[in-house]
C-alpha cells in the first residue's frame, strides 16, 4: 500500500470559498479514478503560523497506481485549480507495509 499526503497553504483572497471548492473536487476524484483506493480531505482549524490550510491523505495499491493517478486528466484538472489558489504545498509519499 502506498500513502500519498499533501498539504496546501491557500492565498488569502477568497480563501474560504476556494478551500471548499478544492475539497469538493478532490473528494470527487475517488469516484473518477480507479487507481485511487481512498482519499480523506480535511480543512485545518489551527491558527498557528506553521499551519497549512488543507491536507489530503490518499492510498494506492502500488507506486505505479500513484503515478497513473498523477497524470490522470481528472486529477490534472484539480491540480490546475489548486495552482491558481495556493501559495505553497508539501508532499510525503511512503510505502505502508
Amino acid at each position: 500500500m502506498v500513502v500519498h499526503i499533501v498539504m496546501f497553504k491557500f492565498k488569502e483572497e477568497n480563501k474560504a470559498l476556494n478551500l471548499a471548492k478544492v475539497q469538493a473536487k478532490l473528494e470527487k476524484l475517488e469516484e473518477l479514478i480507479d487507481e485511487l483506493k481512498t482519499m480523506e480531505v480535511g480543512i485545518n482549524f489551527t491558527e498557528a503560523d506553521r499551519a497549512m490550510d488543507l491536507a489530503l491523505y490518499s492510498t494506492f495499491e502500488s507506486q505505479e497506481d500513484l503515478q497513473a493517478y498523477a497524470i490522470h486528466p481528472e486529477h490534472l484538472n484539480v491540480v490546475a485549480l489548486i495552482k491558481e489558489v495556493t501559495v505553497e504545498s508539501k508532499v510525503v509519499d511512503y510505502i505502508l507495509e
